[in-house]
């Protein structure tokens, strides 16, 4: 440990102090809670200056303002999803389970970036050579990236001469002297991550910092990690699949509500743009219990399709499960189905999903998933060039939702012929009534008798 340095331990529940660490707090009876944490002390007591200047508050209008410069990926999807760019001086924080492919996007934005710029990788959990064996796999040209292995994050700034981009794979692998804590430790984690926002803004240094995620999907470490963070992107998808969905929760330059394809090759990740082959099946419209709705993620609108299917339950209580729709919104649709317009999903089993992984997080998506339940319900299948959106609510009524414009383009150039709105949206449809049949719901019972027709 680094001389003149304190530690002490801190209850992360109640905030009570010990000098060591200790399995179960003594004052909340938490058990492992006690957090290590350095101890700063006082400074020493002074004479205040009259001629100390300290920083006033300003008016907004004498403020500069500074625009921010945006420098590529070389992967066009990264680069939305970060909104247009990589920005000077951020923080950006990659997230997913193991193997999904955090190492290899950022080796191939190191790659890039390292033709025109300064790139540090620093690894902490592989050799240089294994870091250079996958870089050549991936068929860059990365001849002047700089690589160090090492975990002690302390010499690192050492190294930051000129370096413009730096990875840091990962924070969890590292550790500072200044605690005796091991490396991952909740201490370690704050630590190492503080130091590297003083470097970054200090020196205008951009980081990628890769981060575990724990068994619930959630990033290991403390919370205060994706507070300091600027940007904090998770990687999703399943190992046994091509395709992988980055997806942005936190971004200080850009929307947070982006979503980035792409698919895992034999030469690294590349970016997906036609996503009508993983959002909509090959199949929709043959068999009941689907339908297609334009979800908005940030500045772009996809068309996805959602997919139902009820069956007699065989227990005394029925099942409900849904992937990529909200479980409380389902039974709260359900709800609605059964005593607005008569759909009687009581007795079944209800399972829904949505196309591809991706997580539908808007209300207008709830018009659709009735549409599917209904189908699937009734037997009937949807038409393949039919799509629906909108807000359902608990009297039945279907409500306005935002972007319905670029919603029913997107349909449009999609190739669909029909397609659902909510009725109070229905104003700004006039340039699309000639190009596409556009129907008006105000009530979801009457969406079912006109698609039905019960």
């Amino acid at each position: 440990m680094a001389k003149n340095i304190q530690t002490t331990y801190v209850c992360s529940e109640c905030g009570a102090v010990s000098p060591r660490w200790l399995g179960r707090c003594p004052s909340c009876q938490a058990f492992n809670t006690m957090t290590e944490e350095i101890v700063t002390p006082a400074p020493a007591a002074r004479k205040k200056s009259t001629s100390a200047v300290y920083s006033k508050a300003k008016p907004l209008a004498e403020i500069e303002y500074r625009t921010y410069g945006r420098t590529s990926s070389g992967i066009t999807e990264f680069d939305t999803v970060i909104g247009g760019g990589i920005v000077k001086g951020s923080l950006i924080l990659l997230g997913g389970d193991p193997g999904i492919g955090k190492s290899t996007i950022l080796t191939q934005i190191a790659a890039v970036l390292s033709l025109n710029h300064k790139v540090l990788y620093f690894s902490a959990e592989e050799s240089c050579s294994q870091v250079k064996m996958r870089a050549k796999r991936l068929g860059n040209k990365c001849d002047n990236l700089l690589l160090v292995n090492e975990t002690c994050i302390d010499g690192l700034e050492a190294e930051l001469d000129g370096v413009e981009f730096c990875v840091i794979d990962s924070i969890q692998a590292v550790y500072t002297d200044d605690l005796s804590s091991s490396a991952g430790s909740v201490g370690q984690v704050r630590e190492c991550a503080t130091k590297l926002m003083r470097i970054a803004k200090s020196r205008g240094i951009t980081f990628f910092i890769i981060g575990h995620v724990t068994k619930e999907g959630a990033l290991a470490g403390p919370k205060v990690l994706e507070h300091i963070m600027d940007t904090v992107l998770y990687f999703e998808g399943e190992n046994q699949e091509n395709y992988r969905i980055l997806r942005s929760v936190k971004n200080r330059f850009g929307n947070v509500s982006e979503v980035g394809v792409f698919e895992m090759t034999d030469c690294g990740i590349k970016a997906v743009t036609d996503y009508s082959g993983i959002f909509l099946s090959e199949s929709r419209g043959q068999e009941a219990g689907a339908v297609v709705t334009p979800a908005q993620t940030g500045n772009r609108c996809m068309n996805v399709e959602v997919q139902t299917l009820i069956s007699k339950t065989t227990f005394g209580q029925p099942r409900r499960m849904s992937l990529g729709i909200d479980y409380n919104k389902l039974a709260l649709l359900i709800a609605v189905l059964e005593k607005r317009c008569g759909v009687r999903l009581g007795s079944y089993d209800v399972y829904v999903n949505v196309m591809g992984g991706i997580r539908l997080n808007e209300p207008s998506a709830d018009l659709a998933v009735c549409a599917a339940l209904a189908s699937s319900y009734f037997d009937i299948p949807i038409d393949k060039y039919t799509a629906a959106f909108g807000e359902v609510g608990l009297t039945g009524e279907v409500r306005a939702v935002s972007y319905a414009e670029k919603r029913v383009a997107e349909c449009l150039k999609m190739g669909f012929k029909k397609v659902l709105v909510p009725a109070k949206n229905m104003k700004s449809m006039a340039k699309y009534l000639d190009k596409i049949d556009i129907v008006p719901v105000l009530y979801v019972g009457t969406m079912i008798k006109t698609l039905f027709k019960t």
